[in-house]
């Protein structure tokens, strides 16, 4: 079956970083798109950072622009997501999905890790 496990979330001080983890098992993981979603309190989910396993095409939306890097490591069937600069504003859920139309892969979804950064 399909699994999609979110980790390294945690509470972290504005200005320091973050490294959020995406390990996949029970597809074949180099022919998927893989998203990472976040929502905080009140807020929509949005997507964050997008990557193809297929020819490594990223995007990154503009508020993390900069301050985040997504990668993916197919050896090990994971995707990372590096998080510097975090912002309170960065306080949120965030989720990893994986896909085969969408760029941000969303027909798969992983459980979400609490993500909080203080002032």
């Amino acid at each position: 079956d399909v699994q999609l496990q979110a980790s390294g979330g945690g509470l972290v001080q504005a200005g320091g970083s973050l490294r959020l983890s995406c390990a996949a098992s029970g597809f074949f993981f180099d022919g998927y798109k893989i998203g990472w979603f976040r929502q905080g309190p009140g807020q929509d989910r949005e997507a964050i950072s997008c990557i193809s396993n297929i020819d490594g095409t990223t995007w990154y939306t503009d508020s993390v622009k900069g301050r985040f890097t997504v990668s993916s490591d197919n050896a090990k069937n994971t995707v990372y997501l590096q998080m510097n600069s975090l912002k309170p504003e960065d306080t949120a859920v965030y989720y990893c999905a994986a896909g085969t139309y969408s760029l941000c892969g969303n027909e798969y979804w992983g459980q979400g890790t609490l993500v909080t950064v203080s002032s």
